[in-house]
């Protein structure tokens, strides 16, 4: 068994860089894999390692790198063969989750309800349930009665929150992503917007799923991530979907059967997104990427989640 930890934190970084070097250095050393963002505005990782007790010392080193600020990581697991990701990236951004803007300390944000808390906002029904990820994520779980906000990136977020609020009639606002990092920007956007009130779930699925057990959870199918295993069932163990290797959606194994789906070439949603020449080159990656695995190597055009 493999594990993950994920976290992100707003605060002010005034030397990222510098942050990025002792990362490096200490990270590296452990053997952990992953991808790090920072940015002025903080810091936003998911780690992997086979032992948990390593990424806890991790965590651990972050937050006295960071002034002892403690960090809300959430653990999760993958299937013991599954690399969960191929090396570790540390990467200074203008934004640890891209939104068109920075979130300054004194921006305000919604109130971070817990998951009791979120369960009784689910059957409010003066409150918009709203589903801020992807619609390809929100295609294999959700909350129920939640809307999506209809989005295939979330930079898409500002100009599709007014129009469903309206269509909707409601002001007050509870909404939810993976992690929690996504409802913290959306939320300051939804308050500029007039939002009477807005709620986020904190942590996200993943610390809902990490809290609420039983007849108690409301979650819905599967968790999508952003990693080599795709989805997360409710017990936060690897789900039992796939990944186009063409268009990065996730696919079941009925998508698998369909006349569309050529692995590492296309599948039912994507078929008509690509032309006959992006296939034939997808074609021969997954062709060079066999033979560099039976040569056991790597093949550079390998995605490098």
């Amino acid at each position: 068994m493999k594990h993950v930890v994920s976290f992100y934190l707003f605060t002010k970084l005034e030397r990222p860089a510098n942050v990025q070097a002792e990362l490096q250095r200490n990270l590296a050393a452990q053997g952990v894999v992953g991808t790090v963002l920072l940015a002025n505005e903080g810091i936003n990782a998911t780690l992997a390692h086979g032992v948990r007790k390593t990424l806890e010392e991790c965590v651990g080193f972050i937050e006295e790198l960071l002034a002892n600020l403690q960090l809300n990581a959430k653990y999760s697991t993958a299937d013991a063969d599954n690399e969960v990701f191929y090396r570790l990236k540390i990467k200074v951004r203008d934004e640890i989750i891209q939104f068109g803007r920075s979130l300054q300390s004194s921006d305000e944000v919604g109130n971070h309800v817990n998951a009791s808390e979120w369960n009784q906002l689910l059957q409010d029904p003066d409150v918009l349930m709203l589903d801020i990820r992807n619609d390809y994520e929100i295609a294999i779980g959700s909350f129920p009665g939640a809307i999506p906000i209809g989005t295939t990136r979330f930079s898409e977020f500002g100009a599709h929150a007014q129009q469903v609020m309206q269509e909707q009639g409601l002001s007050k606002v509870a909404m939810y992503c993976t992690g929690g990092i996504r409802c913290e920007k959306a939320s300051h956007a939804l308050l500029e917007l007039g939002a009477e009130a807005v709620y986020q779930l904190d942590g996200g699925i993943l610390r809902y799923l990490e809290t609420v057990e039983g007849a108690c959870n409301k979650w819905q199918g599967e968790c999508f991530v952003f990693d080599q295993r795709v989805t997360l069932d409710k017990n936060l163990a690897q789900g039992r979907f796939d990944q186009c290797h063409a268009c990065r959606r996730p696919i079941s194994d009925e998508d698998k059967r369909s006349e569309y789906y050529v692995k590492s070439v296309s599948c039912p949603y994507c078929i008509d997104e690509t032309t006959a020449r992006q296939k034939e080159q997808f074609s021969e990656r997954a062709k060079q990427a066999a033979l560099a695995e039976a040569r056991g190597e790597r093949h550079v055009g390998t995605p490098q989640v």
